[in-house]
């Protein structure tokens, strides 16, 4: 599974050429590690899509954010102890078509993060990035797709501080109709995005879509 975001930015000048996750460009590898189990990874249900933002009323100043942003450090753990996550960070970067580069294929366990953009915890949109099967087995985020609002998710970082993150929304969209400001466009407050392939399986192996997970930073250890 290529997990491959376009430049994540915060600058609304260079607003993402943020393109879909493009699953199937290691087809071959994906359906060689699907061949591994029979199953097929979960998916959010409806009821787990993420609300619709509310517009603001005239002349409301925007509500501030509900915990104090961080400052930047790298992060170096993702935990969400819903789906047994408990995985080290990488430093993604792109390739040279302006893709996010992802976790190496013969370390399922990894998870990446963009390292061109917020890093979890400081005000923008971070993301987050790893397989959900390889030829190695399943990967870090197979079991992504059955998170559920409320759900937390913590960010270790170098600075020693944890930054927590609550779901507010899990999604699947197909990669052909990807809602690129949606998932990455700046709300001027802390967010996560962890993202991984899913949807229906391709002719190829590969898989039709991603799963986008929305968390907003709810507190800071």
């Amino acid at each position: 599974m290529d997990d491959t975001p376009t430049r994540p930015t915060t600058d609304a000048a260079r607003l993402p050429s943020y393109k879909v996750l493009v699953c199937a460009a290691i087809a071959g590898a994906v359906l060689v590690g699907s061949a591994l189990y029979e199953e097929s990874p979960p998916q959010p249900s409806p009821a787990q899509h993420r609300a619709a933002a509310a517009r603001p009323a005239p002349q409301r100043p925007p509500q501030p954010p509900a915990v104090k942003p961080l400052g930047p450090a790298d992060p170096v753990r993702l935990l969400i102890p819903a789906i047994g996550v408990n995985a080290p960070l990488i430093r993604l970067q792109l390739n040279e078509k302006g893709a996010l580069r992802p976790p190496p294929a013969a370390a399922p366990a990894l998870a990446g993060w963009y390292g061109g953009g917020a890093t979890p915890g400081e005000n923008g949109t971070a993301v987050t990035a790893g397989h959900v099967d390889t030829p190695a087995g399943r990967g870090v985020f197979y079991r992504l797709g059955s998170l559920g609002k409320g759900d937390t998710i913590d960010v270790v970082r170098k600075d020693r501080r944890t930054a927590v993150f609550t779901v507010d929304g899990v999604e699947v969209h197909d990669k052909n109709d990807f809602p690129d400001e949606k998932v990455y466009g700046d709300s001027g407050r802390p967010e996560l995005r962890v993202i991984t392939c899913g949807g229906d399986r391709s002719a190829k192996g590969g898989y039709e879509g991603n799963v986008v997970v929305y968390a907003t930073l709810t507190a800071v250890k």
